[in-house]
């Protein structure tokens, strides 16, 4: 699997400061450090994957389109989890010299929806953030709601932005209702988990919705 690899300290950072990993479409990753600094958010590590084959590297599993005429998922998670997991991210810290003291993952659409099944298949993240999230994706709030965390009570964060179930495609549309429920079932079990309602639709402020995700994981921000 061919990634490109990333590695930015912020300006108040220190080897043990908490570590972020960011599954980031293109150079967008730019942007969420500038809102992040427009937040205030100090002292943290970012280790972010770009190059990815976005919609099947992040799928949790296979998945017919959701629109005719584009490609299927196939569903390459479990194998992109373990390369991050056992190589990427351990060389990562080494290369850079870190011992963070807590590690998350975070990411934006596709990229949200594969920062929560994270929590579901490794122990190695403290929290996610799963940001305007494709919890939409079939058989994945059932799924969220019946399976464990293999870490105890991590730290999540989801948020949708107000008008991104206004749409014609049926299987897009549920993402509000799904992570209302999966979110319900967290609250339920004790999960700390915060879920956001941000104003527009998918597009509309990416990067400042991550930002506000991460600075959450970090408790920069209530």
């Amino acid at each position: 699997m061919n990634i490109t690899l990333t590695s930015y300290l912020s300006h108040s950072s220190s080897k043990d400061s908490p570590l972020i990993v960011l599954n980031s479409f293109s150079d967008e990753w730019n942007s969420v450090v500038e809102s992040l600094d427009s937040l205030g958010v100090s002292s943290y590590s970012l280790l972010v994957i770009t190059d990815l084959d976005w919609n099947n590297a992040l799928s949790p599993w296979k998945a017919d389109a959701v629109f005719k005429g584009e490609p299927s998922f196939e569903g390459y998670a479990d194998e992109y989890i373990r390369l991050l997991t056992q190589e990427t991210i351990p060389e990562s810290i080494k290369a850079n010299g870190l011992s963070p003291v807590s590690t998350y993952i975070a990411g934006y659409s596709m990229a949200g929806l594969f920062a929560l099944y994270c929590l579901y298949k490794t122990d190695l993240f403290d929290g996610a953030a799963s940001c305007s999230g494709s919890l939409w994706f079939p058989g994945f709030t059932e799924y969220a709601i019946s399976e464990p965390f293999l870490r105890e009570n991590p730290r999540v964060y989801l948020s949708l932005g107000d008008r991104e179930s206004k749409t014609k495609n049926i299987i897009m549309g549920a993402v509000e209702n799904n992570t209302q429920t999966i979110y319900d079932n967290y609250k339920k079990h004790g999960i700390d988990c915060r879920f956001e309602m941000n104003p527009g639709g998918h597009f509309n402020e990416p990067a400042f919705r991550t930002a506000k995700g991460i600075a959450y994981l970090l408790r920069q921000i209530t």
